[in-house]
């Protein structure tokens, strides 16, 4: 965690390749910011490859699942 408010926190993970998170919900929107890497993050049974510089917004309530396709970081932004 690098820093967690009462309106939200930003969190850094690191996986290696293979490295999962199992399918969740959350009740604020997530915000994936790549920092390096690949992963397959799935959303509501939908797959979406993600790389190095891209971004993606994982809508609050919807459940969301992360696979590193090869050693993956990324910073995580969730607003309340």
């Amino acid at each position: 965690m690098l820093l967690q408010k009462p309106n939200g926190s930003v969190t850094l993970f690191a996986l290696a390749e293979g490295q999962a998170i199992s399918e969740h919900t959350t009740p604020y929107d997530a915000l994936v910011s790549v920092i390096d890497g690949e992963a397959e993050i799935t959303i509501s049974d939908v797959t979406i490859t993600v790389k190095t510089g891209e971004v993606l917004l994982m809508p609050a309530n919807d459940p969301h699942a992360l696979k590193a396709a090869k050693a993956f970081k990324m910073v995580l932004t969730m607003i309340k």
